[in-house]
């Protein structure tokens, strides 16, 4: 019958794929795999032997359409990736939009999460938190949007490869501040896997010269709550002023985001902005 199957597939550990995926992959007509070479080797090692067809992030929007085509045709296609779960971090998110717009059933077959496992494992106050996965590689555009977490309270999620790790971890300590916790994770469910908590400026400072090896997950601890009780005027308006003079926000912009983070009025220090510039 007519179907997409989302199936996650092991982060490392091979045994970590379920029952439900080895059937899923057993009984399917083909599968769609990000990189053909990975999954062959998957298959191979439980001895399930499936066409596989290219489908990946710079796959075009032909190719997408052709494998709709052909589940428009009655065929059951799984859809997996490197590792973990299609269309979180890894390509699949066009194909099953496609699908749900040509209204082919799309399933889920669940599995390891990278993300999940690192939150378990921290230890960290993470009963909410966000998934940010990869920064984006654009130096300002990486600011940007670490500058828009600064007042984020949930724990944050982030992805990261060995040789850009020293780099994310000194632009999240200089956003969120050196003393923030993070919990590392390297090579999960791996043979070298490992879990450690220690601050941003410990961690950026531990792998300031490089030599990382393996992936990373980092759990970010969130911002604390603001409190209309605990009031911090002199930090709001020193926060404003940093905003507005290293990340280029208008005074208002600034204003606004210093207030969500020490819950002091934005009126109170938008006017403090305006009263420095003006002595200035």
């Amino acid at each position: 019958m007519s179907t997409l199957y989302i199936t996650a597939t092991p982060i490392g550990n091979l045994g970590d794929i379920t029952v439900r995926a080895l059937e899923t992959l057993r009984s399917c007509d083909f599968v769609a795999a990000e990189d053909t070479r990975v999954t062959l080797r998957l298959l191979n090692h439980f001895d399930i032997k499936k066409p596989l067809v290219s489908y990946h992030e710079h796959s075009s929007r032909e190719t997408a359409e052709r494998i709709v085509g052909r589940i428009s045709a009655g065929e059951v296609c799984v859809l997996v990736s490197d590792a973990g779960m299609p269309a979180i971090s890894d390509p699949g998110r066009e194909l099953v939009a496609l699908c749900h717009s040509e209204g082919i059933p799309v399933r889920v077959i669940p599995g390891a999460s990278a993300a999940v496992s690192a939150v378990a494992a921290s230890g960290l106050d993470a009963a909410r938190f966000c998934f940010e996965g990869f920064l984006s590689a654009t130096a300002r555009v990486r600011r940007e949007r670490l500058a828009e977490l600064r007042s984020e309270t949930r724990a944050m999620v982030f992805y990261e490869a060995p040789h850009k790790l020293a780099r994310t971890l000194r632009d999240l300590a200089d956003a969120f501040g050196e003393g923030r916790r993070v919990s590392v994770s390297r090579e999960l469910t791996k043979l070298h896997e490992e879990t450690f908590v220690t601050t941003l400026g410990e961690a950026a400072a531990m792998y300031a010269d490089g030599g990382a090896r393996g992936e990373f997950a980092l759990v970010v601890e969130g911002a604390p709550e603001a409190s209309s009780d605990v009031r911090d005027p002199e930090s709001a308006v020193r926060e404003a002023k940093r905003l507005a003079g290293e990340e280029g926000l208008s005074a208002s912009e600034a204003a606004k985001r210093a207030a969500a983070m020490f819950g002091v009025p934005k009126g109170e220090i938008y006017r403090a902005l305006l009263r420095d510039r003006s002595e200035d």
